[in-house]
């Protein structure tokens, strides 16, 4: 709870309660809200030596597809806010506890949650394994894409056995053909629908408070008046502007600024500073939305190496592009307005999509443990050493079966921090507001 408190000292404070509330919903969501308990968790366990760029919150809903520049449709990972170079083990339980964790959740049985959580752990050593014979080049191309999710489910369901494995096998391809379409639908003309509306001919978004405030009403939200909140986008847009290659600078040149609102996304980034921005290209039927989102220190700088870029922002921007098979041409960073206040930017919505953990049965949540599994190892082959790793991670089942029994014991001591914090609600020590 403390750890929790000491976080909270920094964040808005109208929306620490709505915080609180989402990660109450379940031991998972706790699980996506703590990732400064278990980086102090982790900061006591054995190390093997081997670094490489953290993710530093890679728990399985943190996975995701997207569209590359090239409008192609990845699956990667796609959240980077404690990214931060460190053992790569950090990463690997994070992952595999969060399978554990997910499997108890959707109430499926001791054995099917082992069998999930190895099945992340093995893809994850199995790949690395190959990775290690692979070129530096070759390292760096390798990608998932949607044709090769498909595929993969493909033989998936041709190589099932029995009924109820076939029929889940394909419920599962379903699934995941399901969250590509609803991916692709998910850009900025959609988030116009939704997040604006027309007023005296001008597009301008939509109060929702507590999770959407405009600029309009900032006064009351922020204490300043939309007039100086306005002119603190432009010039936050202009200083973002430089950090951005030369011609995606150019291209976002041509956009005009419309209108700004802060806006409440995620679970543990509840409470820190996000904002949405719309541009206008051509007309109004040419939107662009850019999301701002706070840039903190890392939750595993309290116990590793502070970062090599003084600015949090770039931190967090060169570590995605460091992991990513293909990051978003509009990752850029700025300083904010106040003071020991920083920023990083990206679109808002560019074809992005979240798998439905929730919704999972046992052996679609295994097909999808093993995609984050591989997912990683080359997350980390990209930015460590494969060869060392794959010798460390061996050819057997030891590193798997090890790191499964450690998932399973901090899946008892994740119950065990949630139900201690569901007892902080209650008690009135914390505060929550639900549903929100």
């Amino acid at each position: 709870m403390a750890l929790l408190e000491e976080q909270n000292l920094t964040r808005e404070p109208d929306l620490v309660p709505v915080r609180h509330g989402r990660m109450i919903a379940s031991a998972l969501t706790f699980y996506r809200g703590a990732a400064k308990i278990m980086a102090s968790d982790l900061k006591d366990i054995p190390r093997s030596g081997l670094s490489v760029q953290l993710c530093g919150d890679a728990h399985l809903s943190n996975f995701g597809v997207f569209a590359s520049p090239e409008r192609r449709m990845l699956f990667d990972l796609n959240d980077f806010d404690e990214t931060l170079p460190g053992p790569f083990e950090y990463d690997v339980l994070r992952m595999g506890a969060s399978f554990t964790i997910a499997a108890r959740n959707n109430l499926f049985s001791p054995g099917q949650a082992h069998l999930i959580t190895t099945a992340a752990l093995r893809s994850y050593r199995e790949a690395m394994l190959r990775f290690a014979t692979m070129g530096i080049l070759e390292i760096w191309y390798a990608r998932l894409e949607e044709q090769d999710v498909l595929k993969a489910i493909q033989l998936a369901v041709g190589s099932s056995k029995g009924s109820g494995r076939k029929k889940a096998a394909k419920q599962a391809g379903l699934m995941a053909e399901k969250t590509v379409l609803k991916a692709r639908s998910r850009d900025s003309l959609q988030a116009l629908s939704k997040l604006a509306e027309l007023v005296d001919g001008k597009y301008r978004i939509v109060s929702q408070p507590p999770i959407v405030i405009p600029a309009r009403d900032a006064h009351a939200s922020f204490g300043m008046s939309a007039g100086e909140l306005r002119r603190a986008v432009h010039e936050q847009l202009r200083s973002y502007r430089d950090t951005l290659q030369d011609d995606r600078r150019q291209l976002l040149e041509r956009f005009e600024f419309v209108d700004a609102a802060r806006k409440v996304v995620g679970v543990g980034s509840v409470g820190t500073r996000s904002f949405i921005v719309l541009l206008q290209g051509r007309d109004s039927g040419d939107p662009l939305f850019l999301q701002v989102k706070e840039a903190t220190r890392s939750v595993l700088e309290d116990h590793l190496p502070a970062s090599q870029y003084r600015q949090p922002g770039e931190r967090i921007v060169q570590g995605q592009r460091s992991m990513q098979a293909a990051s978003d041409p509009f990752l850029g960073w700025t300083k904010g307005v106040q003071a020991n206040r920083f920023m990083y930017w990206r679109q808002l919505r560019d074809m992005k999509g979240a798998a439905a953990v929730e919704a999972m049965r046992p052996l679609g949540m295994e097909f999808y443990a093993q995609l984050c599994g591989w997912t990683l190892a080359r997350a980390h082959a990209r930015t460590g050493d494969p060869v060392a790793m794959a010798a460390y991670l061996g050819r057997g089942t030891k590193f798997d079966e090890a790191a499964a029994a450690f998932c399973e014991r901090y899946a008892d001591q994740n119950d065990r921090d949630y139900q201690a914090f569901a007892e902080a609600v209650r008690s009135g020590r914390l505060s929550a507001v639900e549903g929100v």
